[in-house]
């Protein structure tokens, strides 16, 4: 008599289990968006096509850094080239930039785009809110 082994799960294939994986379809953008939120803290870094939807994003939190070294100006040049690596396969060619924020990424930023040959920055606007007035003023203090 002929030993019989038991049919494992792995050995049985099923039309089911062969399913391939989609290709990534990238299409190709001309032009994009550049967002640089740089806090005391750290700096946040995404970039969108023209109708504002994310393509790639990174932050110096992301890149590894911890602490108080997420706020320098080198985490902040290292976040913004991983997401400009990030959206090479695009094609894109030119940016506008927007920086928001008090913190030391965003100027750090500027002098990165201006050494990156491979990007056209047409426009760069601060849009950091301003407060009107703000709120109320506390009472004054009697001595």
């Amino acid at each position: 008599m002929a030993k019989t082994e038991p049919i494992t799960k792995s050995e049985v294939s099923s039309p089911k289990t062969k399913v391939a994986g989609k290709k990534k379809i990238i299409k190709s953008i001309a032009e994009g968006r550049l967002y640089i939120q740089s806090t005391f803290n750290n700096t946040i870094v995404t970039i969108t096509d023209a109708n504002g939807n994310a393509l790639a994003w990174s932050s110096s939190g992301q890149c590894g850094f911890k602490g108080s070294r997420k706020s320098t100006p080198f985490a902040a040049t290292t976040a913004i080239e991983k997401a400009l690596d990030a959206v090479k396969p695009y094609g894109i060619k030119t940016l506008a930039v927007y920086l928001k924020g008090p913190g030391t990424g965003r100027d750090a930023a500027l002098r990165f785009l201006r050494t990156k040959r491979d990007f056209e920055v047409n426009f760069i606007a601060d849009v950091t809110p301003v407060p009107h007035n703000g709120p109320r003023a506390p009472k004054a203090r009697r001595v």
